[in-house]
């Protein structure tokens, strides 16, 4: 899997681990930065990455920042993504299964890499189950005509 990668300086070690897990289990991996721990502004950052899973030149995508919301708020702003903030394996699981989620966002600060990968995992292994949860997918994507 292609999967788009991107992070400011709050959560950049993080960033570098997962990387480099993700390399290690076979993925493709395109990181959009930032490439050093100084202060960096995220949301141009962050928003090539969800552009990436937007325009299909990724499959998925992991973005962070320190807390993981900025990061989420960020990716959400670009049509076509549905970035979910998670902390914890069932929230990641619903996030596929229910929503579809195309990106994740994890909080550096928050977030070890242990559990970093055991989200990730899930994420990149969970199918949705579309049924009754594609319709309300539609109905949120129809949301973005409106902006």
């Amino acid at each position: 899997m292609k999967i788009s990668i991107a992070t400011d300086h709050g959560a950049f070690d993080l960033k570098n681990k997962v990387k480099s897990y993700l390399e290690s289990i076979g993925h493709e991996v395109i990181d959009f930065g930032c490439f050093s721990d100084e202060s960096v502004d995220y949301p141009p950052i962050i928003a090539k990455a969800a552009s990436a899973v937007s325009i299909g030149r990724c499959e998925r995508g992991i973005v962070f920042c320190g807390s993981g919301i900025g990061a989420s708020i960020v990716a959400n702003k670009i049509n076509g993504i549905r970035c979910a903030l998670v902390y914890a394996p069932e929230l990641v699981r619903l996030s596929r299964e229910h929503n579809n989620a195309n990106m994740i966002a994890l909080g550096g600060r928050f977030t070890d890499f242990d559990t970093a990968k055991e989200l990730i995992d899930i994420f990149l292994n969970t199918e949705f189950q579309g049924g009754r949860h594609l319709r309300r997918v539609e109905q949120i994507m129809e949301l973005e005509k409106f902006l």
